[in-house]
């Protein structure tokens, strides 16, 4: 169920935890040639990519119904999205890159002593060897698969985890990211939420709806939110 209030921020911080893609991490350019090549396997013209970035979010399933057109009842589905999964196996972490802004926000909390950790409902499979590729510094105190629980987000589960394995408490964090999923589980879970409006949104979407504390525009604005209140 997700908590009709929203929660303040944390008297002391001790945790800022990032959804992955969109959030953190700009991998959209690795997921528009995956989608062109799948598109082109079917004899389809290239799509729009700007299409395809704002899908991103809604994981390889969203993205073999956008980029082929086919409903997830069909009997050919499952063999496509693992075909689109190996053909973004093969660019993963070639482009991927962290936001503008995110490497700054990341020093400045290892300076202030707060940890930070990641929950994605991307695959281990996927998640560790881009980590690997991006070697980011300080590194991740804690990052939270799907395969690491039992219900992925928008349940809280994941964030919790992610809580048990830093040493904080719920009320001790922040959650950040770009999907309404996020922003539900971050309020289910007691955190204080940020929509980062910079990533991976629908055109239809608005993050204002989601329901979040605070919205951020760029990875930039991430650090202002959250230390000069």
């Amino acid at each position: 169920m997700i908590s009709d209030k929203l929660h303040p921020f944390p008297t002391r911080l001790r945790a800022v935890i990032f959804d992955l893609d969109g959030t953190l991490v700009d991998t959209a350019d690795e997921f528009i040639p995956a989608v062109q090549a799948l598109r082109a396997e079917h004899g389809l013209e290239e799509m729009e990519p700007q299409r395809i970035r704002a899908s991103v979010s809604n994981g390889a399933r969203a993205l073999v119904a956008l980029g082929l057109g086919l409903e997830e009842s069909a009997p050919e589905f499952e063999e496509r999205r693992l075909r689109l999964l190996a053909l973004y196996g093969e660019v993963l972490g070639s482009e991927a890159r962290l936001y503008p802004g995110i490497p700054a926000l990341l020093a400045h909390l290892q300076r202030e002593g707060i940890s930070w950790g990641i929950a994605t409902n991307k695959p281990r499979a996927f998640t560790e060897p881009l980590l690997a590729c991006l070697d980011i510094q300080p590194g991740p105190d804690s990052v939270v698969c799907p395969e690491d629980v039992t219900l992925r987000k928008p349940h809280p589960e994941s964030l919790l985890l992610n809580c048990r394995e830093i040493g904080c408490e719920p009320g001790e964090a922040v959650y950040i990211g770009d999907h309404q999923r996020d922003i539900d589980a971050g309020r289910s879970a007691g955190m204080y939420t940020i929509a980062a409006a910079y990533g991976y949104i629908e055109p239809d979407d608005a993050p204002q709806r989601w329901g979040a504390n605070a919205q951020a525009d760029s990875g930039e604005a991430l650090l202002d939110l959250i230390f000069n209140r």
